[in-house]
């Protein structure tokens, strides 16, 4: 009787779902005709908006260029890339009408420009237009304290909507791997998308780290010693590397700074057919002028480090190394050292890392031996590059390495991460001859440093003259024509 009864209640509960099937099915599809009816309608006023932009004062139609890059007012090689790449445009197509959206309020257009040509020693010839943006800070990383990933992504659409509604172009490049961006502008904005990617926003070596429960600036202890929570962090981020897999296919030209970054996006995008490497421009010609000699001041070497203050470049590594080679220096007759750490600061997050570091310092009992140069102008980058010996650098998997370039370009001996642009394409032997070192532990570069200062001088300018000319590869002149090629269908 029981058994009859449960049959029916299960027979009648599966009548219900079923009368509720074709209702539900109807409703679906309403809303999605719903859905797609307001994207058609919204691309139909965003292409009359555009309409208006690419009509000039004459009548005439220009195409409007459009660079999405939030923090073009830093100082990173990003930005380098930024306007090396207009310039370049500039030149080729000077009656194009150039728009960079970014949300630096704080400062106006001229302003962007003159910091431009100061840290980066580059004068554009033809006017750009700046669309400064509100809701910048949706893509900043403090604002996500934990998934910070999907928030930063989520974000960036956001901000994204706001660009698009206040400048429709015809053709959109996203220089600074916002990679979420591109469906935005391509499927509503109708334009014709490219990318410059520095850094995939997940790689294969992220899994990995989580895979394997390291520890890392992006993988906190407390994940790694509890092994529910990494396997749940590890869902997420292969669930995260699907969908921005989905939104870089998106692109119809991608260009990739490295070979490390071509592997990942590779794997990740699968549009090995429209990706090539356009190596970032290096002012190298600029360095040129400084003499290949013996760089020890008469207060003893100067090592120097350049790079944004960002967690992921590891500035602390940098201090432990120098403190671990004084030590040395007290057991062993070494010169004087002082380490030079230059670089520049986007927002209050990477000013309070600044003063940690300071604080790191200071606890080692270095602080009079270590210095910061935050923001400086590209003459007094260029002096202190001209006086060192050793360059440093201590990112691991950095996707290229402008700075690693400048410093081999300058004459310093480089001393890098054993990963990433630096071992696969920067310091790699030169008609078989050395360039310069990496490491990757504190000892490793403690050590390297103190082997680096025990050579001989015509050991070192040796090394100084192979790595100078190694890196004209990475000129301003190299990285403009194979920009070029890379939009040239963008353009047409």
């Amino acid at each position: 009787m029981a058994a009859a009864k449960g049959g029916w209640c299960l027979c009648e509960l599966l009548r219900f779902f079923y009368s509720l099937f074709l209702p539900g099915l109807t409703v679906c599809g309403t809303l999605c005709v719903c859905l797609f009816a307001i994207l058609w309608g919204i691309r139909l006023l965003l292409q009359k908006k555009k309409e208006s932009v690419s009509t000039s004062k004459n009548g005439k139609k220009q195409t409007v260029v459009a660079f999405f890059h939030p923090y073009c007012n830093a100082g990173g090689g990003g930005e380098r890339v930024l306007w090396c790449a207009l310039r370049a445009l500039q030149k080729k197509y000077p009656e194009a009408v150039y728009v960079v959206y970014t949300g630096d309020v704080d400062v106006s257009g001229q302003q962007i420009l003159e910091g431009a040509f100061q840290r980066f020693n580059i004068k554009l010839t033809h006017p750009v237009k700046f669309v400064f943006l509100r809701k910048r800070y949706l893509v900043e990383d403090s604002l996500y304290p934990h998934f910070t990933l999907l928030g930063q992504s989520l974000g960036s659409i956001f901000l994204g909507w706001e660009a698009l509604m206040q400048c429709v172009p015809d053709v959109y490049i996203d220089s600074m791997g916002y990679a979420f961006t591109l469906p935005l502008f391509k499927y509503l904005g109708g334009c014709r998308v490219g990318s410059y990617v520095h850094y995939p926003t997940i790689s294969t070596d992220m899994l990995s780290v989580v895979k394997n429960q390291n520890v890392g600036f992006n993988n906190a202890a407390f994940i790694t010693r509890n092994p529910f929570l990494s396997k749940l962090k590890l869902i997420y981020y292969y669930l995260f590397a699907f969908v921005y897999g989905l939104v870089g296919s998106c692109s119809d030209v991608v260009m990739v700074n490295s070979s490390w970054t071509l592997n990942h996006i590779l794997s990740l995008w699968k549009v090995g057919n429209c990706t090539n490497i356009v190596y970032p421009p290096c002012d190298v010609q600029t360095f040129l002028d400084i003499p290949l000699r013996e760089k020890k001041t008469t207060q003893g070497h100067l090592l120097v480090s350049i790079g944004q203050f960002r967690p992921e470049k590891n500035h602390p590594l940098q201090i432990k190394a120098f403190a671990k080679l004084l030590n040395k220096k007290v057991a062993e007759p070494l010169p004087s050292l002082k380490l030079v750490l230059i670089g520049g600061c986007r927002n209050q997050d990477d000013e309070l890392r600044v003063n940690q570091l300071r604080r790191l310092a200071e606890d080692l009992g270095i602080q009079e031996d270590v210095e910061f140069k935050i923001n400086i102008p590209f003459d007094e980058l260029k002096h202190y590059l001209s006086e060192a010996t050793i360059g440093l650098h201590t990112m691991w998997n950095e996707h290229f390495g402008i700075g690693v370039v400048e410093c081999m370009a300058a004459g310093t001996i480089i001393l890098a991460h054993n990963s990433g642009g630096p071992k696969l394409d920067i310091v790699v032997p030169h008609q078989r001859e050395i360039t310069g070192f990496l490491a990757e532990s504190e000892e490793d570069y403690a050590e390297t440093m103190a082997h680096i200062l025990s050579m001989s001088e015509e050991k070192r300018l040796q090394i100084r003259s192979n790595a100078r000319a190694s890196v004209s590869r990475f000129s301003d002149q190299e990285f403009e024509l194979a920009f070029l090629s890379s939009v040239e269908n963008l353009l047409k």
